[in-house]
């Protein structure tokens, strides 16, 4: 089974082109490393002993897109390639917008024009906003979008639902997933971003090696336990899997509803003061870091119940934020 697997030299894609290939797929990447870097081809090779094939194409390209597709013929794919920054987004709606609608566009063309389906789509738990209840279910009503970013998820979710409608033999699963972080065990593949981090682990990560001078905790006054942002953190290699069972729970036609829709959480919420505290338990770092004002975009609160991909799909994490903020510092070590 051939699986196309789109943004593939990135973060949470190069896990789980490992996690494929471990689990019987043969994989091709699609990824023009805008925010990537090509030695993880070399890392995933170390440490599954495949050399992927890349693309380096922009997606987004309708006519080299679906040039790849004439030339492939997949069983399925995974598309995870997007412009991903909520900050950024505020500030370029536009790139956003035409980024991340087009190429799901022409990724579900190319798959329609092969006579495939089997879509596994990366959306995240910004659809929900500022939700009315936490734990958020898959039935929680998604909330006005609080960045660009956040509605060209809601935007793919919903052109991905019209098709479905449209052409019933086209199958997806979306998955709602919650903060990524962590690294592989093997220490050969983690979150190495061409341009500046800004999801926290990372930061807190540069911070405590010295490639950060400071951190910044953004927003000290919202209504929670210690007054910064509340999230669910999830280890980047539980997060690989459940996109391997979201494939197989697909192809074994199960799916009782079209698209299917996962929350991917480890259930739990902390704020950002505690994940900063639980790495310096972990790496015996003192972190430098200032308490600054509101960032634009933020959600106040959000963690996941994540029953659902638990009962249907069997997945469920098993690995914690200690496990997290221990990886993620092994891997920070090996980058500098």
């Amino acid at each position: 089974m051939k699986i196309l697997v789109t943004g593939g030299a990135g973060y949470i894609g190069s896990h789980t082109i490992v996690d494929l290939l471990q689990n019987g797929f043969e994989v091709v990447s699609a990824d023009n490393f805008y925010n990537a870097h090509p030695a993880v081809f070399d890392g995933i090779e170390a440490i599954t002993g495949v050399r992927v094939k890349n693309y380096d194409i922009n997606l987004a390209d309708r006519e080299p897109t679906l040039a790849m597709f004439a030339a492939e013929k997949f069983a399925g794919a995974i598309h995870f390639a997007a412009l991903k920054l909520v900050g950024e987004s505020v500030e370029r709606p536009l790139d956003y917008y035409r980024n991340n609608t087009n190429s799901l566009l022409n990724v579900m063309e190319g798959l329609q024009r092969q006579g495939s389906s089997n879509l596994v789509f990366s959306s995240s738990c910004s659809v929900y906003g500022n939700a009315d209840e936490l734990p958020v279910t898959e039935g929680t009503p998604r909330k006005e979008a609080e960045s660009p970013y956040a509605l060209t998820k809601q935007v793919g979710e919903d052109i991905i639902t019209d098709f479905c409608k449209a052409v019933p033999a086209f199958q997806a699963v979306v998955l709602r997933y919650f903060n990524p972080a962590g690294a592989h065990a093997s220490g050969k593949i983690g979150e190495d971003p061409s341009n500046p981090a800004t999801s926290l682990v990372p930061v807190i990560t540069q911070t405590a090696a010295g490639k950060r001078e400071k951190m910044t905790v953004f927003g000290t006054d919202y209504n929670t336990r210690d007054g910064s942002c509340v999230r669910d953190y999830i280890h980047v290699e539980d997060l690989a899997h459940a996109h391997t069972l979201a494939l197989q729970y697909l192809m074994a036609g199960k799916a009782p509803e079209n698209p299917a829709l996962f929350n991917l959480g480890i259930g739990e919420g902390l704020t950002v003061l505690e994940a900063i505290h639980a790495f310096e338990k972990v790496s015996g770092v003192s972190l430098n870091y200032a308490l600054g004002p509101r960032r634009p975009g933020d959600v106040v609160a959000v963690y996941a119940d994540r029953s659902k991909a638990t009962r249907e799909l069997g997945w469920k994490p098993e690995r914690g934020v200690e496990e997290i903020m221990d990886s993620a510092w092994k891997w920070q070590q090996t980058l500098e």
